[in-house]
């Protein structure tokens, strides 16, 4: 699947883009240097009859997003959090692909949750709406539970989304490793492991009952947390291509007219979301990765109500304190703990000098410190940022890609919410808090403690352990038979194994 018959699908990306008339508004408003955008749109001109047409109601970037299929409408739905990378205008276009796309007919989901819960739909439901909000993966509809009365969201996947999500993520991984080969010092950038990556992401998003999972965890985890609501899953009347929960009311993050109408706080509304998002990432280290406004609401009492749980990141207890020591470094202006931090994690190579990185970090840091969010432009932060990894041969962290990607989107939220939103000042209380109770003396005690529950579980089994590794290290050296054979058991070993991975490979090329 992933071979050179996918460059027809890169063709069509940059010629469906030209057709629309969307090359030229995308690449004006993400600011792209003039060579590239040259070679953009000499490689998509001349394709531009082989492009979709798409929606002509849309305007032209949504409609080549639309068009394309639901991994690009992915990428699109980031962008439209973003107005200080594409502009105040496009991120308001492309907020459409949040939960506003075309739906597909309510007797294709009903038929779909029938065979699902191997139930008929009006035995389950006395009610089942058409669909209140349509996305790139799946559709949400309205019911009532028969068996007593309840209002729920019944969330369906969307037909065939498997096969079209498994085209875009071939190509895409064609791409990356296109650019590998081309250009070589692209690799500390890992294309492939991030196409990867994304690609398990996708994969968890396409079931459901592992969606039904996280959400039941960040239920579990965030049910102390003021102000916060995450629906309850009924697990009965959920399954691999549908997922029921409890309906919950609200007004979308996205309609400040609505959220200024109904007397709400936008910057305090603001303040919560990117706060909210760093105690998930830091305090329990499963945190929701796809924070953008279609996936929050406003309850009438003022609370934040989350949905979509497919996409959710996880990060363990040594990223999460190199993480808050960062931001802490950074907030505190201490450029040269932040730059030792990357050091110390390996996120820079030993060989570069420090006191430069330090340097280069600092010219990060103090232009933005203390200023609020309209006079920052993240277009022009992110190429510098882009110049510094490179400078400094700093590799893309596979493992930290939904953190960063979901901390740029919930970013854009708050943004949205509270165009003046100082994030250092916000985020401030969330990371000394962390870093107060997991960096420093407590910490060392706690992890002492937890080291020696572990060697308590495998304490019986320590002295044979022990015992093993002294006799195999006073047993004789064994004689190596030094006579030249054409095959052996090693070497038929060897053969065979060369040979199963010429023929792994050959599914890649």
């Amino acid at each position: 699947m992933r071979g050179p018959h996918n460059i027809w699908r890169l063709i069509r990306t940059g010629a469906t883009f030209e057709r629309t008339g969307a090359m030229a508004l995308a690449l004006e408003a993400m600011e792209v240097p003039p060579r590239l955008r040259f070679a953009a749109r000499l490689l998509g001109w001349p394709f531009k009859w082989l492009g979709l047409r798409g929606d002509p109601a849309l305007p032209p970037v949504t409609r080549a997003l639309t068009a394309l299929g639901p991994a690009y409408i992915k990428f699109g739905q980031v962008l439209s959090t973003r107005p200080d990378i594409v502009g105040a205008e496009l991120a308001q276009q492309l907020k459409y692909l949040q939960d506003q796309l075309p739906p597909f007919s309510t007797a294709v989901a009903k038929a779909m949750v029938a065979e699902e819960l191997r139930l008929p739909v009006d035995e389950a439901f006395s009610s089942f709406s058409e669909p209140v909000a349509a996305a790139s993966i799946a559709q949400v509809h309205r019911a009532t539970l028969a068996e007593n009365g309840r209002d729920v969201a019944v969330k369906v996947l969307r037909p065939g989304i498997e096969r079209a999500f498994r085209k875009d993520v071939d190509a895409f991984y064609f791409a990356a490793r296109a650019i590998e080969f081309l250009s070589p010092a692209s690799r500390r950038l890992r294309p492939m492991d991030v196409i990867t990556h994304f690609d398990g992401v996708v994969k968890g998003e396409l079931d459901l009952r592992l969606e039904s999972s996280a959400a039941s965890e960040f239920a579990d985890n965030t049910k102390s947390d003021v102000g916060f609501q995450v629906p309850r899953v009924i697990w009965q009347l959920s399954g691999r291509s549908v997922m029921t929960l409890d309906w919950a009311e609200g007004i979308n993050l996205a309609d400040n007219a609505a959220l200024d109408a109904a007397g709400l706080d936008r910057q305090a509304l603001a303040a919560r979301v990117l706060q909210l998002f760093l105690s998930h990432a830091l305090r329990d280290g499963f945190f929701h990765g796809d924070m953008h406004q279609g996936n929050l609401k406003v309850a009438a009492n003022g609370d934040l109500i989350a949905y979509d749980f497919g996409i959710m990141g996880r990060i363990d207890e040594y990223t999460r304190r190199v993480y808050a020591e960062i931001l802490m470094g950074f907030i505190g202006k201490d450029y040269r703990r932040v730059a030792e931090v990357h050091f110390e994690a390996g996120y820079v190579p030993p060989d570069r000098d420090i006191d430069e990185f330090a340097r280069a970090l600092r010219a990060v840091g103090e232009p933005i410190f203390g200023l609020d969010a309209t006079q920052v432009s993240m277009a022009r932060l992110l190429s510098y940022l882009f110049e510094v990894t490179e400078r400094f041969g700093m590799e893309t962290r596979t493992e930290l890609i939904l953190l960063q990607r979901t901390m740029v989107v919930v970013e854009g939220v708050a943004r949205g919410l509270d165009p003046h939103i100082n994030i250092w000042q916000v985020a401030k209380p969330v990371v000394e808090s962390y870093v107060s109770r997991n960096v420093g003396p407590l910490a060392l005690i706690r992890d002492l403690a937890q080291t020696a529950r572990v060697l308590g579980r495998f304490g019986p089994r320590l002295p044979r352990m022990m015992e093993s590794l002294l006799i195999a290290q006073a047993a004789p050296p064994v004689a190596v038979d030094t006579q030249p054979r054409l095959f052996g058991t090693r070497g038929v070993a060897a053969v065979a194994l060369v040979f199963a991975l010429g023929l792994w490979l050959g599914k890649f090329l």
